[in-house]
């Protein structure tokens, strides 16, 4: 089992938006967390990957994510938020570059560039990988940070609203590309999406939160 979520509880202030949410992933599953809006679809994603601590357990390979340290973490845990705010001067190449962070010594090694060029070759980036990425649209920064989340090389991978800034082609590249890894990888992928069409497309699994 990759992932388990055992009666994850969150509120924010006084309104509850997680109550008693228990669910399982297995290697090899790409699962779509689909709901309303104020479901808490991104909440869940949050908590998964610790940015909120939500009441209950989470665990990753029956490792409790609260009792790992962060830098471990970055190893297992891969996120690539909703909303995107880069501001700083950065190569798409040097961006992607940061995933490798958990893994890098004193110095990058051979292994880490292989990694990042077969990513950015992998995600449609190679044309872009000397273009600063704080001058990219709102969808190719989508896929670098996406591109920079798999260098991390996570056990799951966490995307929150994989395809909201990307057009349609994109759209099925980007999340065949993510299905295709956590296969070959037997890694786990969960995504919070509003697309149902494509969440019944590219996922092993819907699971419904409801207000």
């Amino acid at each position: 089992m990759k992932l388990e979520i055992k009666g994850a509880c969150f509120s924010y202030g006084s309104r509850p938006v997680l109550e008693n949410v228990t669910m399982s992933i297995k290697e090899g599953e790409v699962v779509s967390i689909v709901g309303q809006n104020g479901s808490g679809k991104s909440t869940l994603l949050k908590c998964i990957s610790r940015i909120l601590k939500p009441e209950g357990n989470i665990l990753v390979d029956g490792a409790d994510i609260a009792r790992v340290k962060s830098r471990d973490l970055a190893k297992v845990l891969g996120y690539v938020p909703q909303s995107i705010n880069h501001s700083f001067p950065a190569t798409v190449f040097d961006t992607v570059l940061l995933g490798r962070k958990p893994y890098v010594g004193w110095s990058i090694s051979s292994e880490d560039i292989e990694i990042v060029s077969n990513i950015i070759s992998l995600m449609g980036l190679r044309d872009m990988a000397l273009r600063q990425s704080n001058e990219l649209s709102g969808g190719e920064r989508q896929k670098v940070f996406m591109a920079r989340a798999l260098a991390q090389e996570p056990e799951v991978l966490l995307l929150d609203e994989p395809t909201s800034n990307l057009d349609m082609r994109h759209q099925l590249e980007v999340l065949d590309i993510v299905k295709s890894l956590v296969k070959m990888k037997k890694t786990a992928a969960v995504m919070a999406i509003h697309d149902l069409n494509l969440a019944a497309q590219f996922s092993d699994r819907l699971i419904f939160l409801e207000n």
